[in-house]
């Protein structure tokens, strides 16, 4: 009987051996995979930034360009804009005088 046990010992020591040497592998596997697609995702973003900027700076002189034409000043004059800033900028002046 105690030489039974030792082999079902043995047997167990080495399927559980090939079992971790397998899991090691997959796990490898996985792991390389996830590596492999976090450099993809990185190198996406960094395009994704560039052609941001690039199309932050169209934006920019398409906005430049409308605000030249004749046309759009005259449906959007920017003189509206000005006088509402002034205001926004001068109703903090006046309640901070009435605190004091």
């Amino acid at each position: 009987m105690h030489m039974e046990t030792v082999m079902k010992a043995d047997i167990f020591f080495f399927i559980s051996s090939i079992a971790s040497v397998v899991l090691t592998v997959l796990l490898s596997i996985v792991l390389f995979y996830f590596i492999k697609a976090g450099k993809n995702l990185y190198l996406i973003s960094e395009k994704l930034q560039n052609h941001f900027k690039e199309s932050e700076e169209f934006v920019l002189e398409l906005k430049e360009r409308l605000e030249d034409n004749m046309i759009f000043r005259l449906f959007f004059p920017p003189a509206r804009n000005r006088r509402r800033v002034k205001k926004k900028d001068a109703e903090p002046k006046k309640q901070e005088k009435n605190n004091f």
